[in-house]
């Protein structure tokens, strides 16, 4: 990659130094602006490369950015916009791997205006999971088998734990507090051909059976967030019988046992003093469930699409990735921050639209994304059930 912008990588948490080493080897323009230095430093120890790391402070960050640069917001989600509202002003380009928001939609015509990309949802979920999703489609549209009165199934999951289970099964790469504060989100999918709601995963669990590369493996899943406006995103026409669309999160086998006095207390807390409880409950899983130096991780993502007609299945498809931490990282963080690398030089070399935008859609760029990860260690394999 070669370019005379610099890249702005604000925020060298957990999930960044894979992708920041892999520009660094490619690219001397990066600086990496985080609250702590010394973390920041720590996390970025690199025998090959040196990397520019620095104090993130907004008038440093000011003066520091020219035109044509591109920011990453790796920083919480609630400073997004913040970040995105910073690189209109300074004419520069912006990148996440978090959802689209309403108000990071809000931006799309400003941005456009001014000739930049705004790019989100290019980590893992959201992010492989979209590239793999948009190659089904495409795939079954493609197909003899094609037809917008079949029963489409859709089954999109993502879920990461440690690669020794452990009793509690799972480990928090990052603050427990976010994750509890999901077990509190309401859910919406489709499922039987009628739109379904949750106010709690577990209400919504089930078993899912993922086919891996080593055979089929039995987890727990539930839905996540609002599946619904994904089916207009991988291009599902309006006129499809679609009988299940889902987007979840999966968890080890025995997981739900494991949180049962969890998810209890918490789905009775109380709105006055609850906030203050889900700190302390954090605080204590963060004390006994983090994951130590050098323990690996595990990542497992399903994406699935299978075609019925009269009951009979004429078409299905499946993609798959089992990572797990090694030297190199975290599979976590390598299949998030590798992600968000790739972006950064799509960007820049003028092949993503401008505006906001999510992952690509094209299966030309999308097949050129994967062939990178797999350059890079990362395996994704796929199945015709048929």
């Amino acid at each position: 990659m070669t370019t005379t912008h610099t890249i702005h990588w604000l925020g060298a948490g957990l999930s960044s130094a894979p992708g920041i080493i892999a520009l660094a080897k490619k690219s001397s323009a990066i600086i990496v602006w985080n609250r702590s230095l010394d973390k920041a430093k720590s996390a970025l120890t690199n025998n090959e490369i040196e990397i520019d790391v620095r104090q993130l402070d907004w008038q440093a960050l000011a003066s520091t950015v020219k035109p044509g640069d591109l920011l990453v917001s790796m920083l919480p989600a609630t400073l997004h916009i913040e970040v995105a509202e910073f690189c209109l002003k300074h004419k520069a380009h912006f990148v996440s791997s978090s959802y689209i928001s309403e108000q990071m939609q809000a931006l799309h015509s400003q941005a456009q205006d001014a000739g930049l990309c705004f790019v989100n949802e290019v980590g893992l979920d959201p992010g492989i999971d979209h590239l793999l999703a948009h190659l089904l489609v495409d795939d079954y549209k493609k197909s003899a088998q094609f037809s917008p009165d079949n029963q489409h199934y859709f089954r999109s999951y993502c879920g990461g734990f440690p690669k020794v289970a452990n009793e509690f099964k799972y480990k928090f790469s990052w603050s427990p507090l976010g994750v509890l504060k999901a077990l509190k989100s309401p859910a919406k999918w489709r499922e039987n051909g009628e739109v379904q709601n949750s106010t709690a995963p577990w209400y919504a669990l089930s078993q899912y059976k993922a086919l891996l590369s080593h055979g089929y493996e039995t987890f727990q899943a539930y839905p996540n967030r609002d599946s619904l406006p994904f089916l207009k995103q991988y291009h599902f026409q309006d006129n499809w019988d679609v009988q299940q669309f889902v987007r979840g999160t999966l968890r080890l086998n025995g997981w739900s046992s494991a949180w049962r006095p969890l998810f209890d207390e918490i789905e009775n807390l109380d709105s006055v003093n609850g906030e203050q409880r889900l700190q302390a409950i954090s605080k204590e899983l963060e004390d006994k469930y983090s994951y130590q130096q050098g323990e690996a991780d595990r990542v497992v993502m399903c994406v699935e699409l299978e075609v019925q007609q009269a009951g009979k299945v004429v078409w299905h498809k499946s993609y798959h990735l089992d990572s797990q931490g090694n030297e190199d990282g975290q599979a976590m963080a390598r299949l998030v921050s590798l992600t968000v690398s790739l972006a950064i030089e799509t960007v820049f070399e003028g092949k993503i639209p401008t505006g906001v935008s999510a992952a690509p859609d094209k299966p030309e760029q999308i097949s050129q994304w994967l062939s990178t990860l797999t350059s890079l260690g990362e395996s994704i394999g796929s199945h015709n059930h048929l």
